[in-house]
């Protein structure tokens, strides 16, 4: 790969994109300067990023008032597809409910929290720390 980037970057009207979730494991030589010009950090959705994931995912599920700054706060280092996990569990959370028990039909704050209790988290903290590092070492914006 190393061999094809500089003959790609020659030639007009492309663009090479490439991905990682672990920049410190990449040979250094793919990343000294000359081939990327940009290395661009992207991390764990933020409060903001996560309550507008949780906002898709519950717009389609009918549900009362929920506490989401907690709900929020306790999906922190939840990629994109443990929300999505997280807010099918507490889907599957109250269909149950409705099922066999014929409970109530809207999901509560306790319903989705459940769905959080009930997902495992793709990162750690330890993977957290190391991506603020990455940032640090090798970012170039």
């Amino acid at each position: 790969m190393l061999k094809l980037i500089p003959p790609f970057r020659e030639r007009e009207e492309r663009l090479l994109i490439c991905a990682t979730n672990s920049v410190h494991d990449l040979d250094t030589a793919f990343l000294r300067h000359g081939r990327f010009d940009y290395l661009i950090p992207v991390g764990p959705p933020d409060e903001q990023a996560r309550q507008a994931i949780w906002d898709q995912y519950l717009a389609a599920m009918p549900h009362a008032d929920l506490a989401m700054a907690e709900i929020v706060e306790r999906s922190r280092l939840f990629t994109p597809a443990d929300i999505e996990f997280a807010a099918r569990r507490a889907a599957q959370l109250v269909f149950e409910r409705v099922m066999f028990e014929h409970g109530e039909e809207l999901a509560t704050t306790a319903d989705v929290l459940r769905g959080i209790a009930q997902t495992r988290r793709t990162l750690t903290e330890e993977m957290a720390a190391q991506f603020e590092q990455d940032i640090q070492d090798y970012a170039r914006l």
